[in-house]
């Protein structure tokens, strides 16, 4: 075999190789905390950077509730479109929640929306309320949540106000926000997790901007 259709040959086999697709789906993607400190967030919380680069929420006495929203961890920047990659877990009984498109930092619920974080597993039939619903809007198709302890992973993509999510490599929500109960809200803003007083660790929180 000539060497110009070798080298086509090797190109060809590098290019449909698992290998190279995963470098690919990799690329473009930015860590939205540098496993030190709160660094380009803000909150009032007791948000917490562990040893193991993870970021935990420890509640303080007497803290409970869901309204508190300088508790909640925020970014400090606005964003649109994008791919948001996380895994997050909780102990038994656990609650948050990934905020996204917040356009007023005094109101995360009625001014952006909330992807469910909760111990719902095992639960059989889910509504929005429960883990990887989106509050007030879309129930997941399937509960895909682990049981307290375990790590899960959410990838959400939102798109020109289209909304999929991918809990646990099922996707369980494909929504079109603009003919939906939350269309009034904007199409930018914060992205936020949120502070029910309850554990809740996040890790490996990475981000991919989109035209």
């Amino acid at each position: 075999m000539p060497t110009q259709q070798k080298l086509c040959c090797v190109l060809l086999s590098l290019l449909l190789s698992p290998v190279y697709a995963t470098a690919q789906e990799e690329s473009g993607f930015k860590p939205l905390f540098n496993g030190k400190n709160l660094d380009g967030w803000n909150t009032t919380g007791n948000w917490i950077v562990e040893k193991d680069k993870s970021i935990t929420l420890k509640p303080r006495p007497g803290e409970r509730g869901w309204q508190r929203y300088k508790d909640y961890l925020t970014t400090e920047r606005q964003y649109g479109n994008f791919i948001l990659d996380l895994e997050f877990k909780f102990n038994a009984k656990g609650n948050s929640g990934v905020f996204m498109h917040v356009g007023d930092l005094k109101d995360h619920v009625k001014s952006g929306f909330e992807v469910q974080i909760l111990d719902t597993y095992g639960k059989k039939n889910v509504g929005n309320h429960d883990c990887g619903g989106v509050i007030g809007a879309a129930a997941p198709s399937k509960n895909m949540v682990k049981p307290a302890g375990q790590w899960n992973r959410y990838i959400i993509t939102l798109k020109d106000q289209h909304l999929h999510v991918i809990l646990n490599g099922e996707q369980i929500i494909d929504l079109d926000i603009r003919k939906s109960a939350i269309k009034d809200r904007p199409s930018k803003g914060y992205i936020s997790f949120q502070d029910e007083a309850k554990r809740v660790w996040y890790r490996n929180v990475r981000i991919k901007e989109l035209d």
